[in-house]
This record gives C-alpha cells, structure tokens and sequence, in this order.
C-alpha cells in the first residue's frame, strides 16, 4: 500500500509539473475562437444594412427589435472580440458580450433545427428533420454518382447536409465561458497588465 501511494505522489508531482505550460489551454481557446468570431463579425460588417434587415425583418429573417443596433452591436462585438481575444486583452470582459451573442444566435437561428450542426440520420440527437435529411442526401449521391464523377466531387471531404442547429453555438458558448472563469492565461496582455499593475 505505502508503495502505490509512493508512486501515486510521483504521478501527481510529474503531472503538477505541466502546471508550467498551463498557458496553452486558455491560449487554445482563444486562438481557435478567433478566426470564427472575425468572420461572422467582419462578413457583418461589409454587408451591415442586409445583417440589420435580416435582423428585423419578421417574415424572412430573425424579427429582432432594433435592428440597425442590434447589427451594430453584434457585428462590432464579434470582430472586435475576435482582435481582444487574439491579444488576449480584456478577455474576461470580451467573453460575456460573445456569449450573449451566442445565446441570442442560438436561441434565434439554431434552436429550431435541434441540436446537431451537420444532420445525422440516427443516433441520440437525430430527429424527423436530420433522418428526412440524410434521406434526400442519400438522393443527391445516387443523382451524382449517375451524372457526374462522384470520385472528384468527393475527393476532398464527403457530402453532407447543414442542419445548422445548436451544436457549434453551445460549444463556443462553453468555450467563452471557461475564458470568463480561468481568463486568458499567462500568454496574453492581461497577463502583463495584471503583473504591472497588481493593485486590483
């Protein structure tokens, strides 16, 4: 017993050693959430009285109030949160304005097609609208192995059907959450900030 304690504190102490790049997980998230929060901001941004008009139109878009400031904001708060989480400053901060947007994406555009980004025809989180999906893909290959070179088309990457639901929303949604709570990490502006003024 004292041995598989012995060699237990000397897993722990070799695992605690790692404690000297913890950096790298907060870093990797923001590194990984940038070019997604640059795009949707910047895509915004070029084209921002078509984003406004989608956001309030009723009919064919997400029927939101305000909607020029609503554009406005998002679209500032994405590309602007992509910038601050690529220098890692104001992480914290940046992080509860990105997860707000999450939330109102994934509520507004996301919620309705169920939880999966990419349909599925079977499994825990497929539904009627996922397996009615892979029913018509199933169609589109049989159609394109007939009249085309299915071979080329599919050499890079298979065919699938967006079902664009709350997958990638709830898992950056996650991700800007645990940035809130650990902060950026030692590899970040705020770091150095912190360490020079460590008043507060």
């Amino acid at each position: 017993m004292e041995k598989l304690c012995t060699l237990a504190c000397k897993a722990q102490s070799l695992l605690n050693k790692t404690r000297a790049v913890d950096f790298l997980g907060p870093l990797a998230l923001r590194l990984y959430l940038v070019p997604i929060f640059w795009m949707a901001g910047s895509k915004k941004l070029g084209d921002i009285e078509s984003t406004a008009a989608w956001f309030g139109n009723p009919d064919w878009g997400l029927g939101l109030p305000f909607p020029e400031l609503m554009a406005w904001a998002a679209s500032l708060t994405e590309a602007g949160g992509a910038i601050m989480l690529f220098f890692g400053f104001g992480v914290r901060w940046i992080s509860l304005p990105l997860l707000v947007t999450m939330i109102v994406a994934a509520v507004t555009v996301h919620l309705q097609n169920g939880w999966l980004a990419i349909a599925e025809g079977s499994g825990f989180f497929a539904s009627d609208r996922t397996a009615g999906a892979i029913e018509r893909l199933d169609v589109a290959k049989d159609i394109l192995r007939e009249h085309a070179n299915y071979d080329w088309i599919t050499e890079n990457g298979s065919i699938v059907i967006l079902n664009n639901g709350i997958e990638f929303a709830a898992t950056y949604s996650i991700m800007l959450l645990v940035l809130f709570f650990i902060g950026p990490g030692k590899a970040s502006v705020d770091y150095f900030i912190s360490k020079k003024f460590n008043q507060c």
